[in-house]
């Protein structure tokens, strides 16, 4: 009996290091606490948040294992009350995406007909937990023929689409107030010149108010639920852009987020330099394959 509780003592480093094989490819930081923390400390803090962003980089592998693993770990602790939106499927496809988890259609009616981002192996263990589990998927993000619209002839246009249009959108008139989201835009983009007119900016804004809109209207359906959000990390960075659009629909909610890097300092991170980005922030190891 001995030999065999030492001998699990011994081996259990190992078998730690079999249930979780990525661990060694990323870093977690809670900002506020600023210490080191782990996916548990993470679910461990939503029992007063209704809603966790989760701000990706689109090809990096080692993020894709971590929002699998987040939103398990979330639906595991909410069995019943938690929810997956994503930003990887159009308000119009919502339909495609509820016959497909209800077992009606194949997955390839689902990945042609719901339009399915081409790498959308890296969100199928998601769709396929949530399939499996009888969890909601809402499909957040704005059909893309109408940013595309809003970026070629501004906002104001939208006002000519008919009502089954207007309804895969977010109410109109769109907020597009200036200040820090917009100032970060036009940084990235690369300044006012490189960036024209401020149309680009109004497509930007419709696509985070969409998003923060279809959001708002599953909690305001679904009391208690928690919503996992799996968006492009500009989107939520600082609690910006789509974060900042549902606190427009619901003021009193509540929101944490994620911020994840393959960045180069993955070795000896300066955390500081992250630190206004998320509530936590995740560091992966820039050198293992992109997903694309």
């Amino acid at each position: 009996m001995k030999f065999t509780a030492l001998l699990l003592l011994l081996l259990s480093p190992f078998v730690a290091l079999c249930q979780e094989p990525m661990a060694q490819h990323y870093k977690i930081y809670n900002t506020a606490k600023q210490r080191i923390a782990t996916a548990d400390d993470i679910i461990n803090d939503l029992n007063k948040v209704d809603v966790l962003f989760f701000g990706e980089e689109h090809n990096d592998s080692t993020g894709h294992y971590l929002e699998s693993l987040l939103f398990k770990k979330l639906a595991d602790k909410y069995p019943g009350k938690a929810a997956l939106s994503l930003e990887m499927f159009q308000t119009d496809c919502q339909t495609v995406l509820n016959e497909y988890l209800a077992g009606f259609i194949r997955e390839k009616n689902l990945i042609t007909e719901g339009r399915a981002w081409q790498n959308y192996k890296d969100y199928r263990p998601m769709v396929e937990l949530a399939k499996t589990a009888h969890i909601p998927v809402v499909a957040a993000n704005a059909p893309t023929r109408y940013t595309n619209m809003v970026t070629r002839m501004g906002l104001s246009s939208l006002g000519q689409l008919d009502a089954k249009a207007k309804a895969w959108l977010a109410p109109l008139p769109i907020d597009t107030a200036t200040g820090p989201y917009y100032e970060k835009f036009v940084t990235v983009m690369g300044g006012h010149s490189a960036m024209g007119t401020m149309k680009i900016y109004q497509s930007q804004n419709l696509w985070d108010a969409t998003m923060g809109w279809n959001i708002a209207q599953f909690l305001q359906a679904h009391e208690g639920y928690k919503v996992f959000q799996v968006n492009g990390g500009f989107h939520s960075e600082e609690k910006l852009g789509t974060a900042a659009q549902l606190k427009k629909y619901i003021p009193k909610v509540r929101v944490m987020n994620i911020a994840v890097y393959a960045d180069e300092s993955f070795d000896n991170p300066d955390w500081a330099k992250f630190a206004k980005m998320g509530d936590y922030v995740i560091l992966t190891d820039p050198k293992l394959p992109k997903t694309f």
